[in-house]
């Protein structure tokens, strides 16, 4: 099995403090997919505070004999997103994207290559804008040794000749544990512990030291299986700000998820948010 990209390192823990939290929005999102096998995805947002209300619509539709897959996402910002991907036959392991968007209103276009390279041991990425006054160019790569994955991430811009990113990882992994740690151009450390403590209940904790502001931030959390229908979460950081949540699958097609985020320094001055998601799959 390959190991992991760069950007999936320590996913699990991240998964954890993220996943099932909707802080100060109300979100539905709405899944299905046609007889042809197109895949519909559309949904959106409305920002408590604001009132900002933000919508997308998404398709995709996959040629399994020919290993492409064709993406088209819209967005209430009148932004237009097209993906086609490839994978498994020019090289197999080989994955090739191309990914443009076009905003019709200012007539703004931007296009990204990229390619994702996975064997037993190795996964290898290598991304590049379609920009002719210098592209940027985005590399990493992840080797894994029995248990072990070390990882290297850098960025390049080529219209500066000036490295941009220069990131480093190091993890430990088996089925129910994994230690993940980094170094981000050398001026922020950190890593995240993921445990999976018993088939119903998940827990991680995540830690980071920024050099230049001198700055700790660390946060534990976790998530409960009630039952496989039902879970709790909850995570709280060095702020003393607490997150709770708790997801509910009502019927089959329709998860409920209620949340809210409690600020523990200001809790009698108020200011705390609350989310709600509504999840529809047919």
């Amino acid at each position: 099995m390959a190991p992991p990209v760069y950007g999936d390192l320590g996913k699990s823990a991240k998964d954890v403090f993220g996943k099932g939290y909707h802080f100060g929005v109300l979100k539905l999102e709405c899944k299905s997919k046609t007889s042809t096998g197109v895949e519909i995805n559309a949904g959106g947002t409305n920002a408590l505070e604001s009132g900002k209300v933000a919508g997308n619509l998404e398709t995709k539709y996959k040629v399994k004999e020919h290993g492409l897959t064709f993406t088209e996402k819209w967005n209430t910002d009148n932004t237009l997103n097209t993906e086609v991907a490839i994978e498994d036959k020019v090289a197999k392991g080989l994955k090739l994207v191309l990914n443009t968007t076009f905003a019709p209103q200012t007539g703004k276009k931007s296009g990204v290559l990229k390619s994702t390279y996975k064997t037993d041991a190795l996964s290898v990425n290598l991304d590049s804008t379609l920009d002719l006054g210098g592209p940027v160019v985005n590399g990493a790569a992840v080797a894994s040794y029995k248990n072990w994955l070390v990882g290297y991430q850098m960025s390049f811009d080529t219209a500066k000749s000036k490295l941009t990113k220069n990131n480093f990882a190091v993890g430990f992994t088996n089925p129910d544990f994994i230690l993940h740690t980094y170094a981000n151009d050398g001026a922020e450390f950190g890593g995240s512990l993921f445990h999976k403590i018993s088939s119903e209940l998940e827990g991680a904790v995540d830690l980071s030291w920024a050099a230049g502001s001198n700055t700790t931030r660390f946060a534990i959390g976790c998530k409960y299986a009630l039952d496989k229908d039902a879970a709790l979460r909850a995570k709280v950081n060095n702020s003393s700000q607490v997150g709770l949540g708790y997801q509910q699958k009502v019927r089959d097609g329709i998860t409920l998820t209620l949340s809210t985020l409690i600020d523990g320094k200001n809790f009698n001055q108020g200011g705390h948010k609350v989310g709600l998601a509504v999840e529809l799959e047919a």
